[in-house]
């Protein structure tokens, strides 16, 4: 199978090449996920990595910085207990600070009535849904927020 058709000439191989799409805003929404507010090699390594569904917590300021805590469950929680999925060790966390709830690929970060607040962006929330970049404050911890690239592929 070696046809001209005009000026181009199909490929000796042509019969068994299979067609590939590639969309450019895609690899624009898959950059962005994982170079948010300056992430470090190792950090754009992890989020690239990050299954459908889940997202990544990197600990910015407060004790255990460059700390990571994987979001993979519907409900996770965040706070002083031992129990805490996300444990944040401080005393101006709450036993139960903060509840991260899965919502389609995203998560929402919800205040559990903690005594200090949970903020987003330095703004006091009772609930907000992430987005990749995102500040989170719990207490004297600031957290990015990271989401799997694959979720503003879908």
């Amino acid at each position: 199978m070696n046809e001209n058709f005009g000026d181009a000439k199909v490929p000796e191989n042509a019969d068994k090449l299979t067609e590939t799409t590639l969309t450019f805003a895609s690899l624009a929404a898959l950059d962005e996920a994982y170079n948010v507010a300056a992430a470090s090699p190792e950090v754009r390594d992890a989020v690239k990595a990050l299954p459908l569904g889940s997202a990544l917590l990197v600990v910015r300021l407060g004790s255990g910085e460059g700390e990571r805590f994987l979001l993979d469950a519907e409900r996770i929680v965040a706070g002083r207990s031992e129990y805490a999925d996300v444990f944040l060790n401080d005393v101006t966390v709450s036993r139960k600070h903060a509840e991260f709830a899965r919502v389609g690929n995203d998560y929402e970060v919800r205040d559990l009535g903690s005594l200090n607040g949970t903020y987003i962006n330095r703004d006091r929330i009772d609930s907000y849904v992430l987005k990749p970049g995102d500040e989170i404050q719990i207490g004297k911890y600031r957290m990015i927020y990271y989401q799997s690239p694959l979720a503003r592929l879908s």
